[in-house]
């Protein structure tokens, strides 16, 4: 699959990591009725953070569509413009970020993409200093170039379609290859009657799905039986692993994850509404 772990330009992780770091865990910059200044009381570690906007050499450029950064408490930052995931470690003082050598995968990407990511490494090169305010965070370099981002609101597990975009197995993480047919590509919603369905990659598919508290669990699931190229069943085998019998699910803003026992996986992102309350149908 469409797989490599590269390094890549360590800036591009900075932005992600930065962000969300960046307000973590500093010396207390900020105090008083500030609130728009970074304070080392603010939780910013565990926030999905949406990529807004990047501003370099005076031109703006607008993040692509699920566009995101998250650092975990450990001090891991992950994060992606739509194509590639980018992880790196980071540490924060004040309200300046150090990152660490960022690793990613290395995929081809659209060009709207890639204009963004062009504008992120040149952000992201050096030093960044983070200013939050309410759900608002911006990273600026010593050069004035910034990257503009927001807090996501959690999205709801039932009724969202969910795009899965990323393959787990253990502590890898494999990208959805991004030049699958827009009717392959895998998708899942789950209904208030305890089912689930949509598309594993190649076939669609239905099945039962009970959720309580952070677990699902999977009942065994009916559908088409088509073949695909094998690119595209490689990616259905290895969702529909993810959803059989029991596993846990995280939503932090709108990216879900789920894990079965045995360490299989997903990654999936909430497709946009055309208006409040709207339900995608899969």
């Amino acid at each position: 699959m469409h797989t490599q772990r590269m390094a890549v330009s360590v800036s591009v992780l900075a932005l992600l990591t930065l962000a969300a770091c960046g307000t973590e865990s500093g010396s207390g910059s900020g105090s008083g009725d500030g609130s728009d200044t970074v304070q080392s009381d603010v939780p910013v570690t565990g926030v999905a953070w949406s990529v807004d906007s990047l501003t370099v050499g005076g031109k703006k450029t607008e993040a692509p569509e699920g566009s995101r950064l998250e650092i975990d408490p450990k001090g891991r930052a992950k994060a992606g413009f739509g194509c590639n995931h980018i992880g790196a470690d980071a540490r924060v003082e004040g309200d300046r970020i150090t990152f660490g050598k960022p690793v990613s995968t290395q995929m081809a990407c659209d060009e709207t993409t890639e204009k963004a990511e062009k504008a992120a490494l040149a952000a992201m090169d050096g030093e960044v200093t983070a200013k939050l305010s309410g759900e608002k965070l911006t990273l600026t370099t010593e050069g004035g170039d910034t990257i503009a981002l927001s807090e996501e609101k959690p999205a709801g597990l039932v009724g969202t379609r969910w795009a899965v975009d990323t393959l787990l197995s253990g502590e890898t993480a494999t990208s959805v290859p991004a030049d699958l047919p827009k009717e392959r590509v895998p998708h899942l919603t789950f209904g208030e009657d305890g089912t689930v369905h949509g598309n594993s990659g190649c076939n669609s598919f239905h099945g039962k799905a009970a959720v309580e508290g952070s677990t699902i669990d999977f009942g065994p699931s009916a559908g088409t039986r088509k073949m695909c190229p094998e690119a595209e069943m490689e990616v259905e085998r290895a969702v529909l692993a993810a959803l059989d019998g029991p596993a846990t699910y995280t939503i932090k803003g709108s990216t879900l994850t789920v894990t079965s026992k045995d360490g299989k996986g997903i990654g999936a992102t909430a497709a946009p509404t055309k208006s409040e309350g709207t339900q995608e149908h899969g």
